[in-house]
């Protein structure tokens, strides 16, 4: 499988809810560096805690949030990056908003994902401290 295969399948397992397939596509030692200044930012140091990440995500929004892919993957070698938008409601606040998922794969594994959003300062008030 080429790096935005591998992505494809992830990105199409998140969008139907199933996670235990969504989180089969990334290596045992995979980072995610979730951006900003808030309560879920910094780097996640394997699919366990950034699996726990986005359930706190979840649970924070009460189910509320979601991540849909805008437009075509983009492949250079081992990167893919995915255009999102993404929406949700927080204690009162909400977000809608788009960015960039950029992705990592190595050996048809994700081992590295970044995130982007078009309004850090934004987001970091939605999610608090």
């Amino acid at each position: 499988m080429t790096p935005k295969q591998v992505v494809e399948l992830y990105s199409e397992a998140l969008g139907t809810g199933d996670i235990p397939k969504a989180f089969s596509f990334f290596s045992a030692d995979s980072k995610w560096h979730q951006p900003g200044n808030h309560k879920f930012s910094g780097t996640n140091n394997h699919p366990g805690e950034t699996g726990e990440m986005l359930t706190g995500m979840m649970t924070e929004t009460k189910g509320t949030f979601v991540i849909k892919p805008t437009g075509a993957l983009m492949a250079n070698g081992s990167l893919v990056a995915m255009p999102v938008h993404f929406t949700g409601e927080n204690n009162g606040r909400t977000i809608d908003m788009t960015g960039i998922d950029l992705f990592e794969v190595i050996n048809e594994k994700i081992t590295q994902v970044w995130l982007f959003s078009d309004d850090q300062i934004k987001e970091d008030e939605f999610w608090g401290k």
